[in-house]
């Protein structure tokens, strides 16, 4: 899988004028990466999500996989969102199955599906559960697995533990990682949270304020993927390099968890 942003721009037409979300964004992606994108609400990091994902198009330039250019969403990409969007009438079982579904997979290959990809998340005890009576991570689990299921190239995250607590997202920091680690799966996540970036990922981009451009490629080399980590001096030290490119674009709403 080799993704390749190119010379993307993108802008919307308000009542006060043209406005200019992103510019000029150009990335690269190989199989197998984990890449962060950060940036401060409003810096575009959703609209650029939107364009990889084929939910949006942007004004100029293209979004490639594979050397195809993405023009509407496909099985080949899979969305995860901050807000886990289950559908609460149905079984965890039938939240996971339901893109298959409609997919015209037939029943027992989705349901052979389904049960594979809550087995990989961890969740066969609570496949006849419904979402009500799962926590925000399992919630969140069932949502990876449903995305999985279509067996994307690559797995799109947009700020998906962003709600989550600060003990169920260090669960949640692991399981990804793990999950990362065993299938090999692509991850394009965006975040407007540098320790989050940093721990999760292999490379960063860092998107300026208004229009979002890319300020800063950085390749991270930590010497291991653990929330002891981040009291390493090398994790502070990207993080910090981060922190400050951002606050020095006016960027102060960044989090730091």
């Amino acid at each position: 899988m080799y993704l390749q942003i190119t010379k993307l721009h993108k802008h919307f037409s308000t009542k006060k004028g043209k406005l200019v979300v992103l510019k000029d964004i150009n990335m690269s992606i190989e199989q197998g990466e984990f890449i962060c994108t950060v940036g401060a609400s409003g810096s575009g990091k959703s609209t650029l999500l939107r364009q990889i994902a084929g939910l949006d198009t942007p004004t100029t330039g293209d979004v490639k996989i594979d050397g195809v250019s993405v023009a509407g969403p496909g099985p080949d990409r899979g969305m995860v969102f901050q807000h886990y969007t289950l559908y609460p009438w149905m079984s965890v079982q039938g939240n996971v199955e339901f893109g298959l579904k409609l997919q015209g997979v037939p029943k027992r290959e989705r349901r052979q599906k389904a049960s594979y990809y809550l087995d990989v998340v961890g969740l066969t005890k609570f496949a006849q559960s419904l979402p009500k009576e799962l926590s925000g991570g399992m919630k969140q689990r069932v949502a990876i697995a449903r995305a999985l299921t279509s067996e994307p190239k690559i797995l799109l995250m947009d700020e998906p533990f962003g709600a989550l607590d600060i003990h169920t997202k260090e669960s949640m920091h692991s399981f990804i990682l793990d999950l990362w680690e065993r299938t090999n799966i692509t991850i394009f996540m965006i975040t407007h949270d540098v320790e989050e970036a940093v721990l999760l990922s292999n490379r960063i981009y860092a998107l300026s304020s208004r229009p979002g451009t890319v300020s800063k490629e950085v390749s991270i080399n930590l010497p291991e993927r653990s929330h002891t980590i981040k009291r390493h001096s090398k994790f502070h030290d990207y993080r910090d390099e981060l922190i400050d490119l951002l606050r020095g674009q006016g960027q102060e709403a960044l989090a730091v968890a």
